[in-house]
């Protein structure tokens, strides 16, 4: 009986540490969550050079325009169809199709959407590396291996094996050598 109430302490313990540490890395993953958005908010706002601006505004002109040339071919097509020719209906889904591709590369080839969009990347893959060194913090301190645990072993054991080699080819020398002498 005495016996269980030390394992069960010892539990209590690592059940209360875990949840401590899964609270830390909530919070940091929160506060990293915050960190993107506000830098992303920052960039868009940051935005206000006026060659951005009217490039962003002309990217979506263009896109503008070209929905509009689009709906005038559709609305042509329609009254085509109503006075009889007979107008197949791929032809419908093409026009909206490269519509849509000419509309999305009006915007995405201005440097405002570039812009946003690197560093929008760039704020990704930091939020991600984040999520990574709290995911390796929180395993460590519950006691499990890390990927750097893990690839130590690895070279680790590579070296070992090198040496190992090494062993055997000079004990193969060393054999061979006893046996000529024979």
């Amino acid at each position: 009986m005495s016996d269980s109430q030390p394992q069960n302490q010892n539990w209590n313990a690592f059940v209360e540490q875990w949840n401590e540490q899964f609270l830390e890395a909530l919070e940091d993953n929160m506060e990293a969550q915050a960190q993107f958005v506000e830098s992303w908010s920052e960039t868009v706002s940051e935005v206000s050079e006026d060659e951005e601006i009217s490039d962003g505004v002309e990217g979506y002109a263009k896109a503008y325009e070209t929905w509009m040339n689009a709906s005038e071919q559709m609305v042509e097509r329609m009254n085509d169809v109503l006075e009889g020719e007979d107008v197949e209906m791929e032809e419908f889904r093409d026009i909206w199709l490269n519509t849509a591709n000419e509309a999305f590369k009006d915007v995405m080839s201005t440097t405002a959407f570039a812009k946003m969009t690197g560093e929008t990347v760039g704020d990704v893959l930091e939020l991600q590396q984040q999520a990574d060194e709290a995911s390796q913090e929180t395993l460590r301190s519950l006691g499990f291996a890390t990927e750097e645990d893990i690839v130590e072993v690895g070279d680790r054991l590579v070296e070992l094996e090198r040496r190992q080699h090494d062993v055997e080819q000079k004990l193969d020398r060393v054999l061979d050598h006893l046996e000529d002498e024979q």
